[in-house]
């Protein structure tokens, strides 16, 4: 059965190369989504502004110059499918059309909603699949849409197939996103039938069987309720190597005269001190001390052992506010209602000093930190530099991607973010950037990942976030 897939403008504004999402069947775009792509293109917001133009040529670069006709019945969309597992390099073909949703009229056997009122895109948009339903009885057709209003109206509008777009979800359960650890009850060792152990100096290596650690990645820990700590420093295809670490050793550890708090900040202090670790994501609850733990290591490298040359600071603002321009003064002063949180990191810091004010105005010159938007942070390339990006969960898969890129030689990329506080309407904890980049970056050898527990705000910082 041929399966048609009638594509929402939300779905190519969140992916906007989600036309190659559907392989081998038809892509319908109706004529109003790219109207409201147009619209879209030119707005201030520059992340939603910047993927309209990016899927407008997608669009562009698929059709070609292929005549109206061929557009109105599809023209092809080719794809080259490497898997190994198949005959290397095999073309699979789908088909893009541009439906004139305009030239839709009503007839007495299709359901069609009203578009003629203040709010009719989306209705017009749901008369294409109700159309191309009347219209092709043996293929199966399907909207896709991640309003959920809008998958509800087509339903009841008698839209047989609807659907979100799925290709984004790296998970089908948030419980099983790495957290950069694993914790076994009781004795760790109590499940290992053999050990080889290894001595390197002051470090002890134990070899054991992958079997027992199917699912194990570079940079994790393996933790026991009797104080074992290994700390996975390599693999192959039959053996996985743990680092044996003294646990006090662990708590001792100390940045810019912070601290860890409970074991898992304590991990996270280990993997940013790891230098074989490009990337480290740290996910956790608001309170846990994720932007504490990196602002303090950004200034012990920055300032003490002068690995890094600044450290740059971004966050994903709110949709409202994502046009900092309107806002008085510089790029930092732009964007210092949004991250008064690192203001508030370096009171902490050194908020006992005789001068506090004047120690953290010398701390932000002498650490050269600069705070930026993340919609100006594309196109560049930042050498020998601590980035730092907060609130990475209401960032798309497609905007993290773009970000992470922008890393250049000599630096590193700290993504912090709180899956319970997204507040971007078209992302779930399922589809969040920050959930694809741990996903997709766990099995990377030069990447790590801890998931901070444990709220080190207050009492009621705790009863909040688990109760509330």
């Amino acid at each position: 059965m041929e399966k048609i897939y009638v594509l929402d403008t939300n779905v190519l504004l969140h992916d906007p190369l989600a036309i190659y999402a559907f392989a081998e069947h038809k892509v319908v775009i109706p004529m109003t989504v790219l109207e409201e792509l147009d619209v879209i293109k030119d707005r201030r917001d520059k992340d939603v502004s910047r993927e309209a133009r990016v899927a407008i040529n997608t669009i562009d670069k698929i059709v070609g110059n292929a005549s109206p006709r061929d557009l109105q019945a599809g023209v092809p969309i080719r794809i080259i499918n490497n898997d190994t597992d198949q005959e290397q390099n095999k073309r699979v073909e789908g088909s893009l059309a541009i439906y004139p949703d305009q030239q839709i009229t009503l007839t007495d056997n299709v359901p069609f909603l009203n578009g003629n009122h203040d709010h009719a895109n989306d209705n017009r948009i749901i008369n294409v699949g109700l159309s191309l339903q009347a219209t092709h009885p043996r293929s199966a057709v399907c909207l896709v849409t991640k309003d959920i209003n809008m998958r509800i109206k087509a339903k009841g509008s008698g839209l047989e197939r609807v659907e979100d777009y799925r290709k984004d979800k790296v998970l089908d359960d948030l419980d099983l996103m790495s957290k950069g650890y694993i914790q076994f009850s009781g004795s760790f060792w109590s499940t290992i039938e053999s050990v080889k152990t290894e001595s390197h100096g002051r470090h002890t290596v134990h070899v054991i069987d992958k079997s027992h650690l199917p699912n194990i990645y570079f940079n994790m820990f393996v933790i026991d309720d009797e104080d074992f700590i290994g700390f996975v420093v390599n693999l192959d295809q039959e053996h996985v190597y743990l680092l044996d670490i003294n646990k006090q050793h662990l708590m001792n550890q100390n940045f810019w005269g912070i601290l860890p708090r409970n074991l898992e900040q304590a991990m996270a202090f280990y993997l940013l001190r790891h230098d074989n670790s490009d990337l480290m994501v740290m996910t956790g609850p608001a309170g846990s001390g994720k932007t504490l733990l990196a602002l303090a290591y950004g200034l012990q490298v920055t300032m003490e052992e002068k690995r890094f040359n600044k450290i740059i600071v971004a966050r994903s603002t709110p949709p409202m506010a994502e046009d900092i321009g309107f806002l008085p003064g510089t790029e930092e002063e732009k964007m210092a209602p949004w991250l008064a949180a690192f203001d508030d990191n370096l009171e902490i810091l050194h908020g006992a000093d005789e001068h506090s004010f004047s120690s953290i105005d010398y701390v932000k010159q002498k650490a050269n930190i600069q705070f930026k938007s993340l919609n100006f942070m594309r196109g560049r390339s930042f050498n020998n530099a601590l980035i730092i990006i907060d609130e990475a969960q209401g960032l798309t898969q497609f905007q993290l991607k773009s970000i992470v890129t922008r890393v250049g030689s000599n630096s590193k990329i700290i993504v912090l973010g709180n899956l319970a506080q997204i507040d971007n309407k078209y992302i779930t904890p399922l589809t969040s950037g920050l959930t694809y980049l741990v996903e997709k970056t766990k099995s990377f050898k030069y990447a790590s990942i801890m998931h901070v527990n444990g709220i080190e705000r207050s009492r009621l910082a705790e009863f909040a976030e688990e109760n509330l």
